[in-house]
């Protein structure tokens, strides 16, 4: 049979399709869940993902929780500098009533992550020598990730726009409720369920 003709990820096209995953892993579940999106890996849409595991597995998984902790990479939609990722969990704190904690890995070990070598790596080897030709065959894929040692993985498709470039003030920076840890308060904090941050003006 001839191999089909594919496009380098490395090298998009001018129409090619987009397909962004951002996933979550559950250590203690040992399940994954992926929302695969077509626009931008921004910190709206790592939350968005979040919001719906919480709301699709989390909250059933863990119906006592008042608290939950995320680790994260230091650079990304997530990194520690990056003031929407913060803004938005701290919305996903209210909405939820977690006190959220983010444990990031220094700058340079994100490979230390247990979401990489217990997830991510798992669904490279599913849908290796597979051409990604939509966001159907993505998703179907991912969702078809498992290991006899009992990981699930749940995938879903988030047609969502979320744009670049937005700016979140000072103001509303300095009304999050978020916590420094006293050891590299800048990579380990604490958000507290809390009353809303104020919208930008103008």
């Amino acid at each position: 049979m001839a191999p089909g003709r594919v496009r380098a990820h490395d090298f998009p096209e001018k129409d090619a399709v987009k397909a962004v995953p951002y996933g979550i892993y559950d250590l203690a579940a040992d399940a994954g869940w992926v929302s695969v999106g077509c626009d931008a890996d921004t910190a709206a849409f790592a939350v968005a993902t979040l919001t719906r595991w919480w709301h699709g597995e989390g909250r059933a998984r863990y119906p006592g929780a008042k608290r939950l902790l995320i680790t994260a990479d230091a650079v990304g939609s997530n990194g520690y500098r990056v003031r929407a990722w913060k803004k938005h969990l701290a919305e996903f704190a209210l909405s939820t009533g977690l006190d959220v904690t983010v444990c990031h890995f220094p700058p340079g070990t994100s490979k230390w992550n247990k979401i990489e070598h217990r997830l991510f790596s798992r669904i490279s080897v599913n849908w290796r020598g597979r051409p990604l030709t939509s966001h159907e065959v993505v998703v179907a894929l991912i969702g078809a990730t498992s290991t006899a040692t009992g990981l699930r993985v749940h995938a879903e498709f988030d047609p969502g726009d979320y744009p670049t470039g937005v700016v979140v003030s000072d103001q509303v920076m300095d009304s999050l409720p978020i916590t420094a840890h006293d050891w590299h308060g800048e990579w380990n904090y604490t958000l507290v369920r809390h009353e809303a941050p104020p919208t930008e003006q103008g």
